[in-house]
């Protein structure tokens, strides 16, 4: 008897595990399958209109939950930004990329996409003397260390994807 009762008990654990699995949102799981695209000489920035090849520092994907597969591509972590704090785009957003900068040289000549990385835990440098396409730029990295190292070269301030607002872009 109680032999059945444990199985039964397990039984219906298993159902109910199963069955929130089943139930998460979909664009959950659209996001863990977009992976970003590469960079081509010929690809403008989505805000900015410039060609994104043509600049140094990192650069950044998004893409929106209702538009699938299709990717908005940024000239500089700058304009990503502004593009995303947008409230209307903050909440459409269902991936969003950064390069990792402690693994791509800063030059325009050598973007690397398989450098990548989710913006959103990602670390930041605000106002250091490197500039990208757009004048001042947030330098981007995986690891919070290498932006330490980076900001103590080159200057400027280390902040996380939380801390990134309007303010932080002036």
């Amino acid at each position: 008897m109680k032999f059945y009762k444990s199985l039964a008990i397990i039984t219906a654990l298993t159902i109910a595990v199963t069955s929130l699995m089943s139930c998460s949102d979909k664009t959950d799981q659209q996001q863990m399958l977009h992976k970003a695209v590469a960079m081509e000489s010929g690809d403008e920035c989505h805000l900015c209109g410039m060609l994104i090849t043509r600049f140094d520092g990192p650069k950044g994907e998004v893409f929106r939950k209702e538009t699938g597969e299709q990717v908005f591509k940024f000239c500089s972590t700058r304009d990503l930004f502004s593009y995303y704090l947008d409230p209307e785009n903050k909440r459409n957003v269902a991936q969003i990329f950064v390069h990792d900068m402690s693994k791509m040289p800063w030059g325009s000549d050598s973007i690397d996409d398989k450098y990548f990385i989710d913006a959103k835990t990602a670390w930041y440098v605000v106002g250091s003397e490197k500039t990208g396409a757009m004048g001042d730029t947030l330098a981007s990295f995986s690891q919070q260390s290498d932006a330490q190292a980076f900001a103590k070269e080159f200057g400027g301030k280390v902040i996380s994807f939380a801390d990134i607002n309007y303010d932080t872009l002036l």
